[in-house]
């Protein structure tokens, strides 16, 4: 049998049941979704709406706790024994990202054999702790410290929770509520930048209340996450069917037990012995594994390549130093002006959470890279009339005029096409991993936004001094243009596909073509499940 609703085991299936799930016909590029995949064109439950922005909390810690640095390099003055030199706030800027580099690393290792909740039940803990040892710093050291403690939280929150979402959501949803979660680091971002701009009126520190209010998401994560289920395919991973048929149930409610079955059978066929070997394996088998098998590797590739590029292409340098940069360019309340960065991120990442299932991953990402090409370009020209001393980066004027609003402009349009495109298609791109390796594909996928983003966040202002403000700019430049090629040559069209079915597009090259043949000859069956109406 291939689902026995009275199993509550956690041993891997044995032998005689994973010849008889091989029997069952596998997801191909031919199937239409009737059998394995019909459960999908079901209602989908309210609470996986609800489940998905609980989690999402976690990406609103990650905003908020990489979104107040902005605003605490301006004002924290001597609050740390010494104003900060651009080294230390380069240092301090960086550190949340090292330690993010190493909380995905840890996760990831975690994520195959301790489930999805407990990692950000982790989470949860290290930004709690993060939170306290920065708010009570008195010394650079101890400020520091913070700092990555609360990037090992960002990092595990930031690998686990696009994963569990991803692996929880119905295929026709999957994009958007991937794309919530990166609504909530926008929220986050412009939360801590509005309260970071607040907090800089009142006298003394109060960057402290605005670092402290970090740990209110984190006690409120860890609470609601134990009314949140394991993701279905961790649960049929470890052969507990009887749970994955509930969690199942919960998504689906008017699903068949033959629908749920069925979904079963076709996750199980996606793992086939791989199942096996996720459960006795070591990990360096199943890292090996993404470099050895070529259709694995070039799935792993694409995720990591985007992932690099919304991360090398400058966004977060306006995010870390968004109030120094407007500072520089001759803006008088420059705490302030940066809040139109986290507010623009904030508003189109909307955009994407309405357009991203509609028009899918591709056609978004061929229109918002170029676009942030096009935006850094006209930031190196307007950079190119703003005289500023490279050794200090002061201003050398007392007016700058319209280059200072070029600068403005540029950046916001920059933002609105970053947020509205591949911040959050860069997320979304865990899709493309197969589920035998999806945890350790998915960390890597992690560890190259934070390892990427160091280089940003402890470069960026020596950038400025030593290659001059346009050709910092022009770099970014030619990471968006270098972006927007691999697009348009290797980026496969994934929308609306199942998820055991998405393992085909690169077993043969990197599957664009594929991709657009399967689309096109699923189109009837897309609009057959938008006519679905969501249920209860």
């Amino acid at each position: 049998m291939l689902f026995d609703t009275k199993s509550n085991e956690r041993d891997v299936p044995n032998k005689d049941h994973i010849e008889e799930v091989e029997d069952v016909e596998p997801v191909g590029f031919d199937k239409n979704p009737s059998d394995l995949s019909d459960i999908e064109a079901t209602a989908t439950s309210k609470a996986t709406w609800l489940i998905s922005i609980v989690v999402s909390i976690g990406g609103l810690l990650f905003g908020y706790d990489t979104g107040y640095i902005s605003a605490v390099l301006v004002t924290i003055n001597s609050s740390l024994g010494h104003p900060l030199s651009s080294n230390e706030q380069e240092m301090v800027t960086s550190l949340t990202s090292g330690g993010a580099l190493v909380g995905a690393v840890g996760a990831g290792l975690s994520a195959d054999r301790f489930g999805r909740r407990w990692p950000i039940w982790g989470a949860c803990v290290l930004f709690m702790i993060g939170t306290v040892l920065q708010t009570c710093a008195f010394s650079v050291g101890q400020f520091a410290a913070g700092r990555f403690v609360v990037g090992l939280g960002v990092g595990s929150a930031s690998m686990i929770v696009p994963l569990y979402i991803g692996e929880l959501a119905p295929a026709q949803y999957r994009g958007r509520m991937v794309a919530f979660n990166n609504m909530s680091v926008t929220f986050g971002q412009l939360l801590a930048s509005a309260l970071g701009a607040g907090f800089a009126q009142v006298k003394g520190e109060g960057w402290r209340a605005t670092v402290g209010i970090g740990a209110v998401p984190a006690v409120a994560l860890a609470g609601l996450l134990s009314f949140c289920p394991e993701s279905p395919r961790q649960l049929v991973s470890h052969g507990n069917t009887a749970a994955a048929d509930a969690v199942l149930l919960r998504i689906y409610p008017k699903s068949t037990v033959q629908q749920r079955r069925a979904k079963i059978a076709s996750i199980e066929l996606s793992l086939q012995e791989a199942t096996q070997a996720m459960s006795e394996e070591s990990l360096w088998i199943t890292f090996k594994r993404i470099f050895t098998t070529p259709a694995t590797g070039r799935a792993v590739l694409t995720a990591c390549m985007i992932m690099a590029i919304s991360q090398l292409g400058g966004f977060n340098t306006l995010m870390y130093y968004a109030a120094t940069l407007f500072a520089i360019v001759g803006f008088d309340n420059p705490t302030a002006v940066g809040i139109t960065v986290s507010a623009t991120n904030f508003v189109f990442s909307w955009v994407n959470l309405v357009l991203v299932d509609r028009f899918g991953r591709r056609i978004i990402l061929l229109v918002t890279v170029l676009g942030m090409a096009i935006c850094m370009i006209v930031a190196v020209i307007a950079f190119r009339y703003i005289p500023v001393d490279t050794k200090t980066l002061a201003l050398e004027t007392t007016h700058v005029g319209w280059p200072g609003t070029l600068v403005l402009v540029a950046i916001i349009c920059y933002v609105a096409c970053f947020s509205s495109g591949v911040a959050t298609i860069a997320w979304i791109g865990t899709e493309l991993i197969p589920l035998e390796v999806r945890a350790m594909g998915t960390m890597l996928n992690t560890v190259t936004c934070w390892s990427t983003n160091i280089i940003i966040a402890s470069t960026f202002l020596s950038m400025m001094k030593s290659w001059t403000p346009s050709g910092a700019f022009g770099f970014y430049a030619g990471i968006c243009l270098f972006g927007w090629l691999f697009v348009v040559f290797f980026y496969p069209e994934c929308k609306g596909m199942p998820l055991e079915a998405i393992r085909e597009v690169f077993s043969k090259g990197f599957g664009v073509g594929y991709s657009k043949k399967w689309q096109a000859e699923h189109e009837h069956d897309a609009k057959k499940v938008k006519t679905v109406v969501m249920g209860h």
